[in-house]
C-alpha cells in the first residue's frame, strides 16, 4: 500500500513537472509583443505593383552586384526569413527578392511588395549572420506590415503612379533618393514617407521575432544597430535617417529577444565567413555618390541629348558574368558586357554598342531578354507575333528562313535568324531569336544581335550564354 501511494505521489508530482512545463512553454510564446499592422487605404496587390516600379528604378540608377557567390548567399539568407513570417502577416500576392548594392555605406532598404535591397557594405560590416538576418528582418518586417503604404495612405491622395516614386525616393533616402527622385516623372515630395519611429519600433519588435524563427538570436540585431550608430562618417547616419531610433532600441530589442525563443538555432556560419572571405578577394566597393555619378553620366540628359551606339565595340571576353534577374531567371554574359535594364527587358551589351536613334533603344552588339504575353497561342504563332513586333521598329527586318527546333532554358523552342539594318550605324546585321513558352504560358525571348560581317564570331557566344539560362517559373 505505501508503494502504490508512493508511486502514485511521483507521477503526480511528474505531472505537475509536465503541467509547469507547459505553462512556462506557453508563457515564453505569449510574452511576444503582438504586433498589430497599421490602418491601409491601399490593397496587397498595390504594395506589389508600387514595389514593382521603384525596384525597376532603383536596378536602373544603382549599381547592383552581380556576384553569385554573394547573390546566392544573400537570397538564401532572405528566403530562411521569408519562411520564417507569421501565417497571419503572410501575403501570397508578395514577391520577395534579395539583391546587393556595390557600395560602401552600410545601408538596406525593402520596397513594398517584397523587393529588398542590401548594400555591400553592409554585409561587410557584420560581424555575425545573425547580423546581417537582423538587418533584413527588420526590413522584411517593414514589408509584412505594410509600412510604406500605410504612410502614403497617410500623407496623400496621389495616383499610384505618383507614390511610386515618392516611395522609393523617401525610403532609399540621402544620395539614393536624390538621384532617383531627379531622374523620374514622379512629382511629390519624398519627405513625406520617412518611416516614423512608432513603424520602426513595430519593425524592430516583429523583425526580432521573424529571427527567432528563422533560428537567429534577436539579439543580434541590437548588435548590428550599435554598429551602426558607432559607424562614422556616411555609412551611419543615412541609415538612421531613414530608420530613425525609436529611444531605447537596444534595450527593448534585448527585452524582447528574452521572451522568444530561437527554433531550430542556426549554428553553422560557413556560408557567412565565405562570403566575407570572397567580399575581401574584390575590389573595393565605390561610394554611393561615386557610383551613381558614374552610372548617370552614361544616359540621355533632361535637356534631350542622346548617346548615340558607335558599333565599336571590344570583342567578347572569355571569361564570363552571371547575373540573376530578380530571381526571374539566371544567365552568364561575357564579363565585358554591361547589363542595361527598362521596364521589360533587360540587355547585357559592350561599351558602345547601347544607345538611342530616333527616340528608341538601339544596341548593335550584344543580347536582349524579355517576356511577352501570349494570348493562348502555341509557340510558333507566339514567335510569329513576336517578330511582327519587332518589324514595327526596324522596317527592313527580314526572316532569312524558317524555324528550327531547339532547346532553350530547359524546354522546347524555336530559333529563327533575322537580317536587319541597323538605323543607328548604317550596317547590315543578323539576328538571333530564341523564344519558348513560360508555365503560365507567356514566351520567353532572347535576341542576340551582332553586324553581319561579325555575326560567325558571335554565333558561338550566343549559343553560350542561351545554354546558360536558368528559369524559375
Amino acid at each position: 500500500m505505501h508503494k502504490h501511494d508512493g508511486m502514485k505521489a511521483r507521477r503526480l508530482s511528474l505531472r505537475s513537472h509536465t503541467v509547469l512545463a507547459i505553462l512556462l512553454s506557453t508563457t515564453i510564446v505569449t510574452a511576444q509583443t503582438r504586433i498589430v499592422p497599421p490602418p491601409n487605404s491601399y490593397s496587397p496587390a498595390q504594395d506589389v505593383e508600387l514595389g514593382r516600379q521603384a525596384a525597376a528604378q532603383v536596378r536602373q540608377e544603382l549599381p547592383i552586384f552581380h556576384d553569385d557567390a554573394v547573390t546566392s548567399y544573400v537570397e538564401g539568407l532572405g528566403r530562411r526569413l521569408v519562411n520564417a513570417i507569421p501565417p497571419e502577416l503572410q501575403h501570397p500576392e508578395f514577391r520577395y527578392t534579395f539583391e546587393v548594392v556595390n557600395v560602401r555605406e552600410i545601408n538596406a532598404f525593402a520596397l513594398p511588395g517584397g523587393p529588398m535591397f542590401i548594400n555591400r557594405g553592409m554585409i561587410e560590416a557584420a560581424k555575425t549572420e545573425g547580423e546581417v538576418s537582423g538587418v533584413m528582418a527588420h526590413e522584411l518586417s517593414h514589408v509584412v506590415l505594410r509600412h510604406g503604404t500605410a504612410q502614403a495612405g497617410k500623407q496623400t491622395a496621389a495616383g499610384i503612379g505618383q507614390i511610386a516614386g515618392a516611395i522609393l525616393g523617401s525610403i532609399v533616402g540621402g544620395t539614393w533618393g536624390q538621384v532617383i527622385s531627379q531622374g523620374t516623372q514622379f512629382g511629390i515630395g519624398t519627405y513625406f514617407l520617412k518611416f516614423s519611429r512608432e513603424y520602426e519600433k513595430q519593425a524592430d519588435l516583429q523583425g526580432a521575432q521573424i529571427m527567432a524563427r528563422a533560428g537567429y538570436d534577436p539579439r543580434d540585431m541590437a548588435n548590428m544597430f550599435k554598429t551602426i550608430e558607432k559607424q562614422g562618417g556616411s555609412g551611419g547616419p543615412q541609415w538612421l535617417s531613414d530608420h530613425p531610433n525609436p529611444g531605447n532600441r537596444y534595450e527593448y530589442i534585448n527585452q524582447e529577444a528574452q521572451a522568444l525563443r530561437v527554433l531550430n538555432p542556426i549554428r553553422d556560419s560557413r556560408a557567412f565567413d565565405q562570403a566575407k572571405a570572397h567580399l575581401k578577394q574584390l575590389p573595393a566597393a565605390p561610394t554611393t555618390e561615386a557610383a551613381t555619378k558614374n552610372r548617370t553620366g552614361t544616359r540621355p540628359t533632361s535637356g534631350g541629348e542622346t548617346r548615340t551606339p558607335t558599333g565599336r565595340v571590344q570583342p567578347p571576353s572569355s571569361s564570363y558574368r552571371t547575373y540573376n534577374e530578380a530571381n526571374l531567371f539566371r544567365v552568364s554574359v561575357p564579363s565585358n558586357w554591361q547589363e542595361i535594364q527598362d521596364s521589360n527587358t533587360v540587355t547585357f551589351a559592350p561599351e558602345g554598342a547601347y544607345g538611342t536613334a530616333n527616340g528608341q533603344s538601339v544596341f548593335t552588339h550584344g543580347m536582349e531578354f524579355g517576356m511577352a504575353r501570349n494570348e493562348s497561342h502555341d509557340l510558333q504563332t507566339a514567335t510569329d507575333e513576336l517578330i511582327q513586333s519587332l518589324s514595327q521598329g526596324n522596317p527592313s527586318l527580314r526572316q532569312q528562313s524558317g524555324y528550327d527546333r531547339v532547346s532553350f532554358a530547359g524546354r522546347r523552342g524555336l530559333r529563327a535568324v533575322l537580317q536587319n539594318r541597323n538605323d543607328a550605324t548604317g550596317q547590315n546585321e543578323t539576328i538571333e531569336v530564341f523564344t519558348t513558352q513560360l508555365r503560365n504560358g507567356n514566351l520567353l525571348y532572347a535576341i542576340g544581335v551582332a553586324p553581319s560581317n561579325e555575326f560567325s564570331s558571335y554565333r558561338g557566344v550566343f549559343d553560350r550564354v542561351v545554354g546558360s539560362l536558368q528559369v524559375t517559373d
